[in-house]
Parts: structure tokens; sequence; C-alpha cells
């Protein structure tokens, strides 16, 4: 497999399986040529309640608890963009950001 790899964590009980979807297609829709594969692995257990995280290449981009709640995909495609192609322009998405 070329390209990063980038798994989402998503709490099962909560019910956040579309949002991680939805994540998940913008993410290979954006970074087609940099990203190799986008894993959905749903929290089952309990140490998994209320968990949504988005690790690349197991550097933890985002973590729900952490960095309070969902990330705007504008932010979410910033920190991944930093660790698969940070030399990369998101145009409109990086202005944004200023």
């Amino acid at each position: 497999m070329s390209g990063a790899r980038v798994e989402i964590t998503y709490c099962v009980r909560c019910q956040w399986l579309l949002r991680a979807q939805w994540y998940a297609g913008e993410l290979l829709q954006t970074f087609a040529e940099e990203v190799g594969e986008v894993a959905l692995r749903p929290g089952t257990d309990e140490r998994d309640q209320g968990v949504f995280r988005v690790v690349v290449d197991g550097t933890v981009v985002w973590n729900r608890k952490r960095d309070g709640g969902f990330p705007d995909i504008g932010e979410l495609k910033r920190r991944v963009r930093d660790h698969v192609a940070p030399e990369r322009s998101l145009g409109h998405l990086d202005r944004a950001a200023d």
C-alpha cells in the first residue's frame, strides 16, 4: 500500500458511523493521491464510550475529548494535510485559517 493510512475510530453507542463515513469520504476526495487507506474502526467497548478520533500513520490528529467536539472539515483537512502533504495548498481552506 502506498500513501498514508487514516483511521477514524467512532463510538458505536453514540451512533456516529454516518459522521465517520462523511469525514472519510471528504478525506479520500481531497487526498486521493496522498492517502492509501481510510479505515473506519467502531469503538465498541466501555473505554471507547464517546470516542471520535482521527489518526494518520499512528499520530492522533483529532481527538474529540482532547480537542473539544468534532472538527470543522477544513480544520481536519489542514491537520491531515500537515502529515501527508505539508507543502500542499488547500486553497480557500488555507486562507480561511488566517
